[in-house]
């Protein structure tokens, strides 16, 4: 099953993940970018463990980041699949809006002291 890393203190990021639990239909699982795991993860796809400025998608042994890693969750996910459609833009363009929103994501939407915390019913989605 997939798995979306995500920056576990951005109000927007936890925001984005609450969406896709309510509406992928069970199919990914989740751990932060902070998490035991996504750290281990990022350190064996020689990633920064400590630039948390992209969403990441783990799937079928690859790491996605970024706009691909976005586009390809978006896709699996109600309301959002139509996003799937700007995978043709070139990749320069899309991780440069990306970016943008990234850099400013604290600023626009605020950030938590600590990472969410699933419910009981969520818990299990959740990789440790």
């Amino acid at each position: 099953m997939p798995i979306i890393l995500f920056d576990g203190v951005c109000n927007f990021c936890n925001s984005t993940i609450n969406y896709i639990i309510d509406h992928d239909g069970g199919k990914h699982h989740f751990a932060s970018l902070q998490s035991e795991f996504g750290q281990k993860l990022l350190r064996e796809n020689k990633r920064s463990v400590s630039n948390f400025d992209s969403v990441m998608l783990w799937e079928d042994g690859l790491l996605y980041e970024k706009s691909e890693a976005a586009l390809r969750i978006a896709r699996q996910v109600k309301g959002w699949k139509w996003l799937w459609h700007f995978r043709f833009l070139p990749l320069f363009l899309r991780n440069g809006i990306y970016n943008l929103i990234a850099r400013n994501r604290y600023s626009w939407f605020g950030k938590r002291e600590s990472c969410r915390l699933p419910s009981p019913e969520e818990r299990a989605r959740f990789v440790e």
